[in-house]
């Protein structure tokens, strides 16, 4: 706060003081004080707040007076502005709130739901994980047919900053069941199989359907999942246009990782259906995961050869 002081002093201060006992100082509270301020100058700062300075008034005709605050209104559209950039920093790059506009997901997700969507793990190489409830873009005309939203301009601004659920309707919500490298397998009713392992979903398939549907549209199958993509099944089985109906689209009923929006971590509207979307205990599973396995044996050998280079380094280092 070395600015604090106002206008220059005069050479014959030194001559007004000669003679008089010097003051003590005393540290201001809050550091209001700083080396080089003048003591008066800093108290009168700290209490009223800037000061401007008038000709013809005061000691060396000068003297400080307080700037006008600025007129809340002039100050609204700054805020404003400041808020809507805030918004859509948050809805690219963290968080983005999405509308439920079907069935599919019963009971997990009702109808008319909103979820919160986390966007910001996948900046940091994050990939969706099995039992996972995502969002992510039509891969290739799965929504063909059905009926599109017709959000007015005000809507769609208010979706694109955030403020309001996505009216983007190529968008869509379904859990994960296999990932890169999984065989995901479904026989007569059920249960569903990945890696050979059963999976339990009574906690989140929807009341009355079977895990598997048996019909000859895609329901009865078996797939190994690509590397960069995710194998994806709606709760409500007997109502869920997902991977198994759309086998014969470019990507084989496969969604692309890099389509994936995020991950729904939490029913945000309406209040008594609050609750967050945790990945069920039955893809925790022993076994299941068999890509660390393979990865391990992978990665053995190459450990072991690491092992058997350093001695044969440390040796050579000491000969020279």
């Amino acid at each position: 706060m070395g600015d604090v002081a106002v206008g220059a002093r005069s050479g014959h201060d030194g001559e007004e003081h000669r003679g008089r006992p010097a003051e003590s100082a005393v540290p201001a509270a809050d550091s209001a004080v700083t080396p080089g301020s003048d003591s008066g100058a800093a108290e009168d700062d700290r209490v009223t707040g800037e000061y401007s300075t008038a000709e013809g008034e005061g000691p060396g005709g000068t003297a400080r007076t307080p700037k006008k605050p600025r007129s809340f209104w002039k100050e609204l559209p700054i805020l404003i502005g400041i808020a809507l950039v805030l918004a859509l920093l948050i809805k690219t790059f963290l968080v983005q709130a999405f509308s439920i506009p079907s069935d599919s997901m019963q009971n997990t997700l009702q109808q008319g739901d909103r979820v919160l969507v986390d966007k910001l793990t996948p900046w940091f190489g994050s990939e969706p994980e099995r039992g996972e409830v995502v969002v992510f873009h039509d891969p290739d005309n799965w929504l063909a047919g059905e009926p599109v939203a017709d959000p007015n301009a005000f809507q769609t601004f208010l979706s694109w900053i955030g403020l309001m659920p996505s009216a983007e309707e190529k968008d869509l919500i379904k859990r994960v069941v296999g990932v890169g490298g999984d065989t995901v397998e479904c026989k007569g009713t059920g249960p569903l199989t990945v890696n050979g392992k059963a999976l339990d979903e009574r906690s989140y398939v929807y009341a009355g359907n079977t895990p598997c549907s048996v019909d000859d549209q895609g329901g009865q199958f078996k797939v190994k999942v690509p590397e960069g993509s995710i194998w994806v099944m709606g709760d409500h089985r007997q109502n869920s246009r997902d991977s198994r109906y759309n086998q014969s689209d470019k990507h084989n009923g496969m969604v692309p990782v890099k389509d994936v929006v995020g991950r729904a971590i939490v029913i945000a509207w309406p209040v008594n259906r609050w609750d967050n979307l945790p990945v069920p205990d039955t893809f925790d599973q022993a076994g299941l995961n068999a890509r660390s396995a393979a990865a391990g044996l992978t990665a053995a050998p190459q450990g072991l050869a690491l092992l058997g280079v350093v001695p044969v380094v440390l040796w050579r280092r000491r000969k020279q």
